[in-house]
């Protein structure tokens, strides 16, 4: 005889598991957890509010950071500028007493020309020392000559102008011994008067390194570095190229990158030089002094 299944019969498995699921949709750990917190008072949103001013106070903390260093970072910025502004100031001023100096020295010049010129032994005296401003670089002087240019070498392609993170290469910057061969160089060519940037080169100048900087008479000069010398301009080309200490150069210039550039020019003018300091004197005979030329003194 056949028959439904009869009521109160064995269930299967499968029928017992989807019994199971659809008459318990929440999970016995969930249901368990949410138990032990009514238990316990605690609201079910409190971890959300405490996760929330944590993470405000994180921001707050990183906020005020930030500001900190932004106004340091202003800070060091307004020093900076206060910095230049002193520099700037105390050039112009520097500048103002130099012009004056120059009107000052001018006046004596004009001065003791118009003393010494009063008297024969006065003027071979004015005479002499003429000649001597003119071996010591203390007058000012104009002509023709020639202009040499050396200058570091361009910055790489891939140089980073703003992070700075690469190392600029020190054989691609002028040293002191490079503008020392150009000089001595131009001395040998025969130039009359030579300056570096408008520094008047006398018997007692020096260039020299300093730090990052070229000192000419204890004063510093920037790239690019102009080297004007007075002379004819033919014969100081001709002799400058032929220098052996020049060639040495134009090799160092193609192999670093320097700039290395020379031009003929018609007319430089050349400052005059700082005068010497007199460190030791010694008196004229006095019995000799008349009819005889005077000679500048040590």
């Amino acid at each position: 005889m056949t028959g439904g299944r009869a009521p109160g019969g064995v269930r299967s498995l499968g029928a017992s598991l989807l019994d199971d699921v659809l008459a318990e949709t929440l999970d016995p750990a969930y249901a368990q957890a949410a138990a032990a917190r009514a238990a316990r008072g605690t609201p079910p949103r409190r971890g959300r509010v405490l996760l929330g001013v944590t993470m405000a106070g994180a921001g707050l903390l990183a906020a005020v950071t930030y500001g900190l260093a932004a106004d340091r970072a202003q800070g060091r910025q307004e020093i900076r500028a206060a910095l230049v502004r002193d520099i700037q100031d105390e050039s112009a001023l520097g500048d103002e007493l130099a012009g004056q100096l120059e009107t000052l020295r001018a006046e004596v010049t004009r001065t003791s020309d118009d003393l010494l010129a009063a008297t024969a032994v006065g003027q071979r005296a004015r005479d002499a020392l003429a000649r001597a401003e003119q071996g010591t670089a203390g007058v000012a002087v104009t002509g023709p000559g020639l202009l040499v240019t050396l200058a570091n070498a361009d910055a790489d392609a891939d140089d980073d102008p703003v992070g700075g993170t690469t190392e600029e290469d020190p054989l691609g910057r002028v040293q002191d011994g490079d503008l020392q061969r150009v000089v001595n160089a131009l001395w040998a060519a025969g130039a009359e008067a030579i300056s570096i940037n408008g520094q008047r080169l006398g018997p007692t100048s020096a260039i020299r390194f300093a730090g990052e900087a070229v000192l000419v008479n204890f004063r510093p000069v920037t790239d690019p570095y102009e080297i004007s010398a007075i002379g004819d301009p033919d014969e100081l080309a001709n002799s400058f190229l032929l220098n052996p200490l020049v060639r040495a150069l134009a090799e160092d210039s193609i192999n670093f990158g320097l700039r290395f550039e020379f031009a003929k020019e018609e007319e430089l003018s050349l400052p005059a030089a700082s005068p010497p300091e007199l460190r030791s004197a010694q008196p004229l005979d006095p019995g000799g002094a008349t009819g005889t030329e005077p000679t500048p003194g040590g």
